[in-house]
């Protein structure tokens, strides 16, 4: 019994093993058809069955097809399907558990026999593949005859579907799992993510990379492959230097074994297989460095799917050096060549550097690979009017570059390629927004008052002083939200005193007489300094906002003594503290406030000390907020972090961002309270979180008892043309029934409703909408257009039925 027990030890010990082979070649392979030929093969092998068969599924077409097999015809390929609910493969679907029988009865398979003229199977295992809460497909094993599979076979295939069910998501997005559902059809991608910022845009493709991301490298046509070559030889020599300056610094420091990987690598670098390969595919059509990403890629994975250990690990020296031509080929700079009209920004995670380096004018949308409508880059685009989507997920981004793309930032969808009927679609949804914009044009001239009286100012979030512009023509009643961490960004050093002083000269002198909340610098989390590099487990919890100031008193004094001196004969200052979580970190900042003006006083300079306000961002400042609001002249609450840290949910997580929800109850009851705990200090308290830009939200905080919003310069019309629209009585009973909901979506039905009852129609039915066609295989026949209101840029919006 003993030996059967180690014997069955050994056995699932050399599953597992080659179960790490399985999926590191799954990982490499380089498309979607050879990673499926990989799972059907090696699992039908090492699980001994007679067949292994993927079958993808087809939303729009409600079925599940086969997609790649080991056992069966090639001929199935794409024949053989089954309706949703119909069959064993649809009962593993809708279930979505394994099913396992170790002998299927007839008229349960029948579908599958007449299909595939294969004859019968008796034994039977099928496992989902899903990615975030939706089926992609079903993975197989069959046998002809009666047999159990076990636990380990189970455990064997649900891992491999594991690894599958993204791969296979974002295929679909690519509109690869078309192509091998349906041989022959002419592919249109639709890509899933976040709503990033609203609107609709078409243009051109243009991927960003960082110089050492070598996988985020697109692919393009080089205009004179001869200056490619000696582009990348003068790389390779530039590399070769490095090493040797490396391998002479360490000499005798290190062993002579450990000395011998400076030479391999010097060895690599002039080998054929990365040298002339390299060069071979610069002369077939590609720049340099794409050519050498194909090249890096595949030498690496020749040593990934090697058995033993240490030569696998050779594979990431193969990659590191990659990355240190790159670095070589193209400098500093993330961006190749000029950045035509109609530009559509793409990148893994995309910061405000990124933005800063399009012309605005050029700039006609963002997608992001990671992040959501809470990161920066999405508040920015925001502000400046950009359509974004974010959080699209582990795609090859360099299949967008130069590419056709309509970004959808109000769903969170993006077209690849659109077929010309979709592409009237958009053109007629930007022009419908054009004509909004000119109906809201009146409304920026006018008060925010609402019909019964009561005044709501209305101030704008900003980080560029390009903003400014845009945001007092919106009728603006002040800048609410300076970002002094964006200027910051742009430097490669800690600006100066007199550099911070100009800037926000700048900005206050643009406004005067009207108030700009300039936030202390607000670095770290999703808004890293390039020249304050932090390695931290967890940055969103971590050294960040006020913390990181208090730690480092001469950037907090020097920061304020530049916004006092700026403030010299103006006297619209007033200061904003972030990420504050109790009193003391207050009481340290006011002590820092006052020593820097004591200081300009000591040196002759005519200033005055400004208001100070504090933001409630966390949940400890939710329940101090009466004792914080007595030690300031202000609160306003962020929304987006609160939310965010009161849901455990990071925003910039695409796993989990699209769970973010400012409606979510615990947020709404953390608002009131922090209302009520104003009122109770005689504080003012404002929102400057992205929620308050959306007209339907807004409306909800008007009646919790907000004393004013600070929303972008796009957002501001719009807000204002509600708050216009509605009587503030109505609104304290709206935010009353809103705070006894139970829900989000509860919540956001309800506020659709009052922007209905107010005849706000205009501000549901968006012209800035969602395509809810499914154009993945290039059906030109456009269904409709699906307006739906975005009450939240965080929600996951509910889909058509055939088109999730």
């Amino acid at each position: 019994m003993r030996e059967q027990s180690d014997r069955t030890r050994l056995r699932d010990r050399a599953k597992l093993k080659s179960l790490a082979r399985v999926l590191r070649e799954v990982d490499s392979a380089p498309d979607m058809e050879k990673a499926l030929h990989v799972v059907v093969t090696r699992a039908r092998e090492i699980m001994a069955a007679d067949v292994c068969t993927v079958y993808l599924t087809e939303r729009d077409r409600q079925r599940h097809v086969i997609a790649a097999t080991d056992g069966l015809p090639p001929t199935v390929v794409g024949q053989v399907q089954f309706g949703f609910g119909d069959g064993l493969i649809g009962r593993v679907a809708e279930s979505v558990v394994p099913v396992n029988l170790d002998d299927v009865p007839e008229q349960m398979d029948e579908g599958f026999a007449q299909q595939s003229d294969a004859g019968r199977f008796h034994g039977f295992l099928g496992v989902p593949i899903t990615h975030r809460s939706k089926v992609q497909g079903v993975l197989v094993l069959r046998q002809r005859e009666a047999r159990h599979f076990d636990d380990a076979a189970g455990a064997f295939l649900t891992t491999l579907a594991a690894q599958l069910g993204g791969a296979i998501a974002y295929a679909r997005a690519s509109g690869e799992v078309c192509r091998l559902c349906r041989p022959g059809s002419v592919a249109v991608g639709r890509l899933e993510g976040q709503p990033g910022a609203p609107g609709i845009s078409v243009g051109t493709g243009m991927v960003v990379f960082s110089p050492s991301d070598l996988g985020g490298v697109p692919n393009r046509q080089p205009q004179d492959p001869g200056l490619e070559e000696r582009r990348l030889h003068d790389a390779v020599a530039r590399v070769r230097a490095e090493i040797k300056g490396l391998a002479e610094g360490l000499d005798g420091t290190l062993s002579l074994a450990d000395m011998a990987l400076f030479d391999a690598y010097a060895l690599i670098l002039d080998s054929p297989e990365i040298v002339g390969a390299t060069v071979q595919r610069i002369h077939q059509g590609n720049w340099a460095p794409g050519a050498l990403r194909h090249t890096i890629e595949e030498y690496a994975r020749r040593f990934d799917e090697m058995e033993d250990a240490y030569l696998r690990e050779r594979g990431a020296d193969i990659r590191d050096l990659g990355n240190r031509l790159l670095v070589h080929l193209q400098g500093k700079s993330g961006i190749i060549g000029d950045c035509p009209v109609g530009t559509i920004l793409i990148g893994r995670q995309l910061g405000a550097i990124d933005l800063g380096m399009v012309p605005r004018e050029r700039l006609a949308g963002i997608i992001s690979a990671e992040g959501s409508s809470l990161s920066h880059v999405a508040i920015l685009a925001h502000a400046l009017g950009i359509p974004a989507v974010m959080g699209v997920g582990r795609i090859p981004l360099g299949d967008l570059d130069g590419q056709e793309v309509v970004v959808d930032g109000t769903r969170g969808t993006v077209y690849l390629r659109p077929v010309p009927r979709i592409r009237q679609a958009v053109e007629s949804l930007i022009i419908e927004e054009r004509v909004l914009q000119e109906d809201l044009e009146e409304i920026k001239r006018l008060p925010s008052t609402t019909r019964d009286g009561v005044e709501f100012p209305l101030h704008t979030n900003v980080g560029l002083i390009e903003e400014i512009p845009l945001s007092k023509a919106a009728g603006l009643a002040g800048i609410g939200l300076f970002r002094s961490e964006l200027p910051f960004m742009l430097y490669d050093r800690f600006p100066s005193e007199q550099e911070q002083v100009e800037i926000y000269r700048q900005a206050l002198e643009a406004v005067r007489p009207l108030p700009v909340n300039l936030r202390t610098l607000d670095a770290g989390g999703d808004k890293p300094l390039p020249y304050l590099p932090v390695a931290e487990q967890n940055p969103v919890l971590g050294w960040r906002g006020i913390r990181l100031t208090l730690d480092r008193p001469e950037i907090f004094l020097t920061q304020i003594r530049a916004a006092l001196r700026a403030n010299a004969g103006l006297g619209n200052l007033r200061l904003l503290l972030p990420m504050v979580n109790g009193v003391a970190e207050v009481e340290q900042a006011l002590a820092l406030i006052d020593r820097a003006h004591c200081q300009l006083l000591a040196e002759g300079v005519t200033t005055t000390r400004p208001l100070v306000g504090l933001m409630i961002e966390v949940p400890s400042a939710v329940y101090q907020a009466e004792d914080l609001a007595r030690r300031v002249d202000f609160l306003s609450v962020g929304s987006n972090d609160l939310a965010q840290y009161l849901l455990a949910i990071d925003r910039g997580n695409p796993y989990v961002a699209s769970r973010l929800d400012p409606l979510h109850p615990a947020v709404l009851r953390a608002f009131s309270q922090v209302v009520d705990a104003s009122r109770r200090a005689g504080k003012p308290v404002g929102v400057c979180g992205e929620m308050a830009g959306d007209p339907g939200c807004a409306l909800l905080l008007l009646g919790l008892g907000f004393n004013s919003l600070s929303v972008s310069g796009v957002a501001l019309p719009r807000v204002k043309w509600a708050i216009r629209s509605v009587e503030f009585t109505k609104m304290e009973s709206l935010a009353a029934e809103a705070l006894r909901l139970d829900r989000p979506e509860t919540v956001r039905r309800l506020l659709e409703k009052a922007l209905k009852d107010a005849g706000l129609d205009r501000l549901l039915n968006r012209p800035d909408a969602i395509l809810a066609e499914d154009c993945s295989c290039g059906d030109e026949s456009v269904h409709g257009i699906d307006r739906r209101w975005n009450a939240s840029t965080g929600q996951e919006f509910t889909r058509c039925e055939n088109h999730e």
